[in-house]
């Protein structure tokens, strides 16, 4: 009961707070929107889809699913950034004195940044027909449950991040360095077929690959050249999820016997 409640009251707060904060929904949305537009207009004519790439339309095909991907990660990073805020406000320092489960913790904040990405997710899952991308309504409870694994797990990795540190900028830092990184080695802008070896290499085990794949798949109903089937696209995510969950308890928890 203790933890249903707590989690309950640490989500709702997540979310009524983004959505108080209309410069946060705009970043959240707005940059991968004009991302995908400027980036898939500039390259749509250089872009030449090889064997098993599933694009007709064009390089706005191809990118589609690596924007919703996109969407995803930006919601989730700038939701988590509320963990350093609440370290700097106190609020975090009496969550973690009041007799509620640590799980609470991490499992209110994870499942509330996990709920704003994917409502800003299933808004650009709208604009599909209006970018030629076949979108079947029989694979959209589908599309949906992976967007929450993939959502989720970026979520979990973005607490993880921000409970270790103490200031919004370091974190901004460790975003750049290390997760945009993580989705642009992710078969988000280019397929993993035509990368160098070593890219290839980095790309197989980046957790975000699998979650970009799945998406794909349910998109366009087959896997590019190269890329791993929709049933272990689709396990990984899930696992990813697991761990990140498993890593911001052990994190809590670690903090909280100190």
């Amino acid at each position: 009961m203790a933890l249903g409640l707590a989690t309950y009251s640490l989500w709702l707060r997540e979310v009524v707070r983004f959505y108080r904060q209309r410069s946060r929904i705009i970043g959240a949305l707005g940059s991968p929107l004009v991302f995908w537009l400027l980036i898939g207009s500039g390259l749509g004519r250089s872009f030449q889809g090889g064997p098993g790439v599933p694009v007709e339309g064009g390089y706005l095909e191809f990118f589609y699913p690596g924007t919703l991907a996109l969407i995803l990660l930006f919601t989730a990073i700038f939701s988590t950034i509320s963990i350093i805020e609440d370290r700097q406000e106190g609020f975090l320092q009496g969550v973690l004195v009041a007799p509620v489960p640590r799980a609470a913790i991490v499992l209110g904040k994870v499942l509330g940044a996990t709920t704003l990405a994917v409502a800003q997710g299933l808004v650009f899952l709208l604009l599909a027909p209006l970018a030629g991308v076949p979108l079947d309504a029989r694979s959209v409870p589908a599309l949906v449950g992976v967007m929450i694994m993939v959502a989720f797990g970026l979520s979990g990795l973005g607490f993880v991040v921000a409970w270790s540190l103490d200031s919004t900028q370091g974190f901004h830092a460790i975003m750049n360095v290390f997760l945009i990184p993580l989705w642009i080695l992710s078969g988000a802008l280019f397929p993993a077929s035509g990368a160098a070896g070593w890219v290839r290499g980095l790309m197989l085990v980046n957790p975000v690959t699998y979650g970009v794949s799945a998406l794909r798949q349910l998109l366009y109903d087959r896997p590019l050249a190269a890329e791993p089937s929709l049933e272990v696209a689709v396990a990984v995510t899930a696992a990813f999820g697991a761990a990140m969950l498993a890593a911001g308890a052990w994190a809590v928890t670690r903090d909280a016997r100190r």
